[in-house]
């Protein structure tokens, strides 16, 4: 049995977490992504190396999402692949040294009806995906958006500032026409603006007519 190997059965719950198929995408471009960002001029491999990206995508494709479980076996492994099983133990080592997978040794009680031998034997780990955060920097580089160019930044600015002027200097009657998507719903605004325009000239009419009387009722001084 191998050091630190763990009965079936006592450690996934814990260990296995659900996941989707998003994240796991996520997991699979990050990857690839910190391959290519960390081989080497004259390297033909980077820091996982293609059989290595290879585990990983098979991996993948056979976790469970709603539960996480994941335990194939290194021969099952082999044999999708076709790869020997030093480059697929090699890999596994390489995926777990950079943080993209990591695993928990399991075994399992063996039941003899008599005579000596060993009352356990070792079984497939039990494997989980992660995205390091090294590699996670790397994917949001990658899917950040490129900043633009100076002169269409600058046009942009110029246009946002020119609506921006040209809204306000509109009438509350034709602002909604501007503003609201919804045509039913800008005329009704557009008839209630008029009517606060019409209002507000009606007061400002009335406000210079009570001044005109003030002025004419102030008695001539002396």
């Amino acid at each position: 049995m191998r050091r630190g190997s763990r009965l079936v059965g006592t450690c996934e719950g814990a260990w296995w977490r659900r996941t989707d198929r998003q994240e796991v995408r996520r997991v699979l471009l990050a990857a690839k992504r910190y391959e290519l960002a960390g081989r080497q001029a004259g390297r033909r491999r980077g820091p996982l190396g293609h059989v290595g990206l290879e585990v990983l995508e098979l991996l993948a494709n056979l976790v469970s999402f709603r539960s996480g479980r994941l335990e194939p076996a290194i021969t099952y492994l082999m044999g999708r692949l076709k790869r020997s099983k030093d480059a697929v133990v090699r890999a596994l080592a390489a995926l777990r040294e950079h943080g993209f997978l990591d695993w928990l040794r399991r075994h399992e009680k063996v039941d003899l009806v008599e005579g000596p031998g060993p009352r356990v034997r070792q079984v497939s780990n039990a494997y989980r995906l992660s995205l390091p955060p090294r590699a996670a920097r790397l994917l949001r580089h990658l899917l950040s958006d490129p900043p633009l160019p100076e002169d269409v930044a600058q046009e942009r600015e110029d246009r946002a500032a020119w609506v921006r002027e040209h809204k306000a200097a509109l009438p509350l009657s034709e602002l909604p026409l501007v503003e609201v998507q919804d045509d039913r719903l800008a005329r009704v605004l557009g008839e209630l603006g008029r009517a606060m325009e019409a209002r507000s000239r009606e007061q400002a009419s009335l406000g210079k007519k009570r001044e005109s009387v003030r002025q004419g009722e102030t008695p001539a001084r002396s």
